[in-house]
């Protein structure tokens, strides 16, 4: 099976999905949050530094609610449009 290259816009959402759970996991291990969302403590990693950047929905899922966010509030925070950079001439 041939995976086709990440466009741009998946490879930011996958960083601010990563972002996102990082920060909700605040001072909980890795491994307790990944133990408790029945994936492995490598997953989470990746996830959480953006190198799977589109992971599979029932992963997120779980994630998600083990760290009590909603599905809703993750979808509505990974496509946010990024804010342009002003650049000073």
């Amino acid at each position: 099976m041939v995976r086709l290259p990440l466009t741009p816009e998946e490879v930011e959402r996958g960083q601010r999905l990563g972002s996102l759970l990082r920060l909700a996991r605040g001072e909980r291990s890795m491994l307790e949050t990944a133990l408790h969302a029945r994936v492995s403590p490598e997953t989470l990693r990746k996830i959480e530094t953006g190198r799977v950047a589109t992971p599979a929905f029932p992963t997120i899922a779980a994630i998600a609610d083990v760290l009590g966010l909603s599905l809703d509030a993750v979808w509505a925070e990974i496509n946010e449009p990024s804010v342009p950079e002003h650049r000073v001439a």
